[in-house]
C-alpha cells in the first residue's frame, strides 16, 4: 500500500488547512496511522495518530487545534489544522503501521505558516 500526503501550502498565522493522506488500498488493515512533522533543522516528531480501534493522540503543542480523522470509504487520513502558528511550520509525513511490517510513509507535504 502506497501512501500519497496532499494539501501543504503556504497559510497566514491563525489561519487553517487540511491535509490529506491517500491509500492506494484498504487503510483497514492499518493497526496504527498518524503524522510527523519536521521543522527546518529539526528532527521529524510526531504530530498526531489514531488506531485502528480508533484511539487518538496528540502531541501537547497541536492539542485543541489540529484533528486527526479517517475516510474509511475513501481509504483516506486527515489532518484539520486550525490557528496555525509559524512554529507550525514543516513538511508533514503520513504514516502507516502493518503488523510486523516496515511503516509505511507518504512523500511529505509542505507547510509554511507566516507571522
Amino acid at each position: 500500500v502506497q501512501l500519497q500526503a496532499s494539501g501543504g501550502g503556504l497559510v497566514q498565522a491563525g489561519g487553517s488547512l487540511r491535509l490529506s493522506c491517500a491509500a492506494s488500498g484498504s487503510i483497514v488493515s492499518f493497526n496504527d496511522m498518524g503524522w510527523y512533522r519536521q521543522g527546518p533543522g529539526l528532527q521529524r516528531d510526531m504530530v498526531a495518530s489514531i488506531t485502528r480501534g480508533g484511539i487518538i493522540n496528540y502531541v501537547d503543542s497541536v492539542k485543541g487545534r489540529f484533528t486527526i480523522s479517517r475516510d474509511m470509504s475513501k481509504n483516506t487520513l486527515y489532518l484539520q489544522m486550525n490557528s496555525l502558528k509559524p512554529e507550525d511550520t514543516g513538511i508533514y509525513y503520513c504514516y502507516g503501521d502493518l503488523y510486523r511490517a516496515p511503516r509505511h510513509w507518504g512523500q511529505g507535504t509542505q507547510v509554511t505558516v507566516s507571522s
